[in-house]
């Protein structure tokens, strides 16, 4: 399982050194855009729409939008500054609390954490502390450059960290449209909607839940290979250098050719000036 994460988890004095593992994944399965002629992946890139050309990540600095186009530029070094100013190498768990007085809400990703070396009693010692009083953790966690809330607990002998909210992200309930206020409902009908959870109610077993979807997809995607309904993406043509010399050659001669046209005038020197001047005289004599 891939480490994305070392660091220590500390309460008290007690310091444990552990590596922190993604607990989950994505199984979403990602499409990719095709031009349709050629069946050839479609790229995107970052471009200006003032100076209408294309930017890379050296042209690009980062701003926050304060008001409607107007914006507050953050150079990288201001953005250093605050990093090395937090500790981002350390679950500090600052309280205790019980799991049941955090609504689901609050919780965002879960991440298993495995004791680094020299960890293992420690890391022990606070598992089974957990088990014995049912109490959690609740930390603060650097991740990326953002300050997390967090909670550890235990998840099938293994100490599982999860990021939380914090209350100013989880949005207000009074923002919600159209939530009847009393409740008008008639006896018989609650009964008969309490009766139907009742049959309904049943132990959670999450391995028969499926995304069915996905396994539709899954299922066609390999229906169509088998059928051979597949298309190849043709290579982009590489530039033969042969013929990129001889267009390079071609095109300055153009332009050399271009620039001795007849808007040029010649140049006459000094002494064919007199010349001139002479021999038109003579005729006028003559």
């Amino acid at each position: 399982m891939h480490t994305m994460w070392k660091g220590t988890i500390s309460f008290g004095l007690v310091n444990i050194p552990v590596k922190l593992h993604s607990a989950t994944e994505n199984k979403d399965i990602k499409l990719r855009n095709l031009h349709k002629e050629c069946q050839s992946p479609v790229q995107y890139e970052k471009t200006c729409p003032v100076c209408d050309k294309e930017v890379t990540n050296d042209d690009i600095v980062k701003g926050f939008e304060y008001t409607k186009n107007k914006f507050v530029i953050l150079e990288d070094e201001d953005l250093e500054q605050l990093k090395e100013a937090k500790d981002d190498k350390s679950v500090e768990i600052v309280d205790f609390v019980k799991l049941e007085e955090i609504d689901p809400i609050y919780f965002d990703r879960s991440y298993y954490l495995s004791p680094n070396d020299g960890g293992g009693k420690a890391y022990s010692l606070l598992r089974q502390a957990l088990e014995e009083t049912g109490k959690i953790g609740l930390a603060k966690i650097t991740i990326r450059s953002k300050e997390h809330l967090a909670v550890v607990r235990i998840y099938k002998n293994t100490l599982v960290m999860e990021t939380i909210h914090y209350p100013d992200e989880v949005r207000a309930v009074g923002e919600v449209p159209n939530v009847p206020e009393e409740d008008n409902i008639v006896e018989k009908e609650l009964e008969t909607a309490k009766m139907l959870i009742d049959q309904l109610t049943t132990e959670f077993e999450p391995e028969k839940y499926t995304d069915e979807y996905r396994t539709a997809l899954l299922d066609l995607i390999e229906q169509k290979k088998e059928g051979k309904e597949v298309a190849t993406a043709k290579e982009p043509e590489k530039p033969d250098n042969v013929t990129d010399l001889m267009e390079a050659l071609e095109k300055s001669l153009n332009k050399t050719k271009k620039g001795k046209g007849g808007t040029r005038k010649k140049k006459t020197t000094t002494g064919q000036k007199k010349k001139t001047t002479a021999s038109t005289q003579k005729k006028k004599s003559g």
